[in-house]
């Protein structure tokens, strides 16, 4: 039996009204590299049966403290009800892009159960309709609370569930070991609460002569520095106290619904690394960011909304130094998305400079400080820091994350794409995740359907502020399909003629007995 951690927490207490604190990922796999060129059900089953007693996320599940005095505790399950948590569905012809984005976003609308294990898995088949994929293919949806993983720890643990061979497993003969939590007693929690309390309650106390210490050490750089200014700090920019800016009200900063919509944009790899021999200094990540603030800037003039200042994302700093092991190790920063500048190369210099500088002010008091505070403050402390410290400075949330680095299957299954699917929030009802997975960075939109009513409409937008930074720059333009519909590396080739044949006149795949598609079983 483990407590969560105040960052973990964090992900329960947000969990409020309309907002759900999961995150997920839609991955498709072509069929085609598997043995016989097909893939059951029932192999989806065997391959991840032999994989899930290999982590404890996949068996714990929630127990309150005592009264809720406490923050609760994570139980180890000795059984896992796998028909429970992974389900099989089936898109109705034609199984096009449309199709696919309303079931994700229906999926990722719904709560997890609090008294399972939270974690689900949806099989998704009949994907015969989208462009740059052969017929046949099917996804899957992962879908984990955030109390139990981080982005890092959650891309570890989908590597871990996959396989770097099209090969199927043999069969396990060794007999598994699983080592359960005994179930706990009233008396159990109330010692372990009462023992954490105070355990806090101290670690509070040398907390805070820390953080003085620390703010008393910037005061008297920022002293000498006013005093000597030719002397100089040892510091590549002035030290001065982090900022604090309410971001500009946008459509997004409100109560969210309870409906979700949810696209996806594919940036291709090899003409981001030409963008930053363009605009040298510049990384991925800032090209992200302006790419994010060019789209918003383009939508938001569409709706006659645009602000004349600049929108503020956050941006998740991991602390990992692995993806290993589960919970939250992550930081974050309010950044500039320079939305407010009209010209592409500009804005990406200037999204350069506000990460640099937010880094820079996060590194003032340390990296891990805020996530340290909540880890050792009252439950109430963190959300008060959250809710009126940090979402007043932001619009949207953005995150970037390296994703895996060798092609992976699943029951054969090549992985063609790796869109992640993040969580929207009361007063900033708008993310965007991206992954690299092969030649693409996947990017992943879901917002409250309330306040993004067209998402293919900013999608597109997306692409567009893509393509004019790519223009700016002087170099080619990046047309469809190769946003959403090019496969990862490793991929089967798609034909010509395939490749451009209209979807509206493609017929479906025909279903083969003991093939991919299959009855809805959940």
């Amino acid at each position: 039996m483990q407590q969560l951690t105040g960052a973990d927490y964090g992900s329960i207490f947000m969990e409020r009204g309309n907002t759900f604190s999961h995150v997920a990922a839609l991955v498709i796999y072509d069929p085609s590299s598997a043995p016989g060129g097909k893939v059951r059900f029932k192999d989806i089953l065997a391959h991840f049966d032999r994989r899930l007693h290999r982590h404890p996320i996949f068996r714990r599940r929630l127990i309150a403290a005592p009264l809720g005095i406490d923050r609760p505790y994570w139980f180890e399950d000795p059984e896992i009800d796998v028909e429970f948590h992974i389900r099989h569905i089936a898109l109705p012809h034609p199984g096009d892009w449309r199709q696919l984005m309303i079931q994700v976003a229906r999926l990722h609308a719904r709560p997890l159960d609090r008294s399972r294990p939270l974690w689900e898995l949806y099989v998704v088949e009949g994907l015969d309709g989208i462009p740059g994929l052969p017929p046949g293919c099917f996804a899957m949806v992962f879908k984990f609370h955030h109390a139990s993983v981080d982005g890092m720890a959650f891309l570890h643990l989908i590597e871990a569930l996959h396989s770097a061979a099209s090969d199927r497993d043999p069969p396990e003969e060794a007999v598994r070991t699983v080592y359960a939590d005994r179930q706990p007693s009233t008396l159990d929690l109330a010692v372990h609460t009462v023992s954490h309390l105070a355990g806090r309650a101290v670690s509070l106390a040398k907390f805070s002569g820390a953080i003085l210490g620390k703010v008393a050490g910037i005061g008297k750089e920022m002293l000498v520095q006013r005093l000597n200014p030719e002397q100089g700090t040892g510091h590549d920019e002035p030290i001065a106290l982090p900022a604090i800016h309410r971001a500009p009200v946008t459509r997004f900063n409100h109560e969210i619904s309870r409906h979700r919509v949810v696209d996806a944009v594919g940036l291709p790899l090899a003409a981001i690394k030409a963008l930053r021999l363009k605009v040298p200094g510049v990384s991925i990540n800032d090209i992200f960011l302006a790419v994010t603030g060019g789209a918003l800037r383009k939508y938001l003039a569409l709706k006659n909304e645009l602000p004349a200042r600049s929108l503020t994302a956050l941006m998740p700093i991991s602390l990992r130094t692995s993806g290993k092991g589960g919970g939250n190790d992550v930081s974050g920063v309010a950044v500039s998305l320079c939305s407010d500048i009209a010209d592409p190369i500009d804005r990406l210099k200037g999204a350069h400079v506000a990460s640099r500088r937010a880094i820079h002010d996060a590194d003032l008091l340390g990296r891990d400080t805020t996530k340290k505070l909540v880890d050792v403050a009252p439950s109430f402390i963190g959300e008060f820091i959250m809710r009126h410290v940090l979402l007043p400075q932001l619009n949207t949330a953005v995150s970037n994350l390296r994703g895996p680095e060798a092609t992976l299957y699943v029951a054969g299954a090549r992985m063609m794409r790796f869109y992640p699917v993040s969580m929207p929030a009361d007063y900033s009802g708008l993310n965007h995740t991206a992954v690299s997975y092969g030649d693409h960075l996947w990017v992943g939109i879901v917002a409250c359907q309330a306040m993004l009513p067209d998402p293919a409409v900013y999608a597109q937008c997306f692409r567009d502020a893509f393509n004019e930074t790519l223009a700016a720059a002087g170099l080619p333009r990046v047309d469809e399909p190769a946003f959403t519909n090019e496969p990862a590396t490793g991929a089967a080739k798609i034909p010509a003629r395939a490749a451009t044949r209209s979807p509206a006149r493609r017929k479906p795949a025909p279903k083969k007995s003991g093939g991919p598609a299959l009855r809805q079983t959940g």
